[in-house]
């Protein structure tokens, strides 16, 4: 049975050339006033990367990066989950300053992924990563970059609500920034599960940061699965709002302050992944050879889905769907690209 299900009585703001304008414009203003606001310079990023190096994001850890091997050099590559621990890399080849940072198009492929109305095989995101001091490993920093973001993102949806008078129907980003955290929302609500707290919360607060992912909370369960590699656990979460179209919470970011030596040991211990010690970027990280960053990644077409009004990604990305998706958007006169 597929989990793609189309709201009754929906319809689109926009036909299918206009989505394609509306796109495109969306991906020009989100991604300059994103550097602008955060100081970011846009870089060349990698599809692929050698398996050996360990710097391909191991998301749940449990995902199947797609692999194949390259004659030329006898070595494997995977094709990346996300570019997490790379841009971290790359700041240090690149000799970025405290403040400066980088943000580029990450195009992935996720073989595992369930598709549904915001899952597909293939993502795409804005990767970001910014140097940062010792002093400012803080969560007053964190939320500082999460409002930064939040104002990007404002600023682009009027931009688009201007462009095509259409979408002004559509929920505003005018909320303030909800900032809760996992152990808290475990506290409102224990019998429930982490996508039903989040729901619960993110209706009442339709622009919410939901803090501290990763690390077991109070029950001895984690509120959701982070590699032990990038983000330090307690000074993580995800930028999440409130999709009216899907009456659900929608993650539109995944970021936070990244692991210092001491922080990734730590964590390594605890996930039971000793064994990473050995590979290139966290030798180089435990050494305290890497600068210091926080960065996350923002998916391009969920947020093209929210601000424009899509009832399922496959309206704003080109993809592979099971035929219980093709019939169900069928019947429900939604044209997947």
């Amino acid at each position: 049975m597929t989990r793609s299900q189309i709201p009754q009585g929906y319809s689109p703001s926009l036909n299918l050339y206009d989505t394609q304008k509306a796109i495109g414009l969306l991906k020009r203003v989100f991604e300059d006033t994103l550097a602008g606001a955060l100081n970011l310079r846009r870089v060349s990023a990698p599809l692929f990367v050698e398996a050996r190096t360990g710097l391909n994001d191991d998301l749940n850890g449990v995902e199947r990066p797609v692999s194949f091997d390259v004659p030329f050099t006898g070595r494997e590559a995977q094709v990346v989950h996300s570019l997490a621990k790379w841009k971290r890399l790359a700041l240090y080849r690149y000799h970025f300053s405290v403040g400066e940072g980088l943000y580029t198009d990450m195009n992935a492929i996720r073989r595992d992924e369930e598709l549904d109305n915001l899952h597909s095989v293939y993502v795409d995101q804005w990767d970001w990563e910014k140097v940062i001091a010792p002093r400012d490993r803080t969560e007053s920093y964190l939320r500082r970059t999460v409002e930064d973001i939040a104002g990007a993102l404002r600023e682009t949806q009027a931009t688009l609500r201007a462009a095509f008078p259409a979408l002004q129907k559509l929920t505003s980003l005018n909320d303030t920034v909800s900032f809760v955290t996992t152990q808290e929302l475990e506290d409102l609500w224990p019998d429930r599960s982490p996508k039903e707290r989040e729901k619960a919360w993110v209706e009442k607060h339709p622009l919410t940061f939901l803090m501290g992912i990763g690390g077991a909370l109070r029950s001895g369960s984690p509120h959701d699965g982070r590699a032990p590699d990038y983000d330090d656990w307690s000074l993580n979460g995800d930028l999440l709002v409130w999709n009216s179209v899907l009456h659900d919470a929608l993650e539109l970011s995944s970021m936070g302050i990244r692991v210092d030596p001491a922080v990734l040991d730590r964590q390594l211990t605890i996930s039971g992944h000793k064994e990473r010690r050995g590979l290139e970027f966290h030798s180089l990280l435990l050494e305290g050879k890497l600068p210091l960053t926080i960065g996350g990644g923002i998916g391009q077409s969920r947020l093209c889905m929210y601000l424009l009004g899509k009832a399922h990604i496959g309206e704003v990305q080109a993809g592979i769907w099971d035929p219980k998706t093709l019939e169900t958007c069928k019947n429900a006169g939604v044209i997947l690209l």
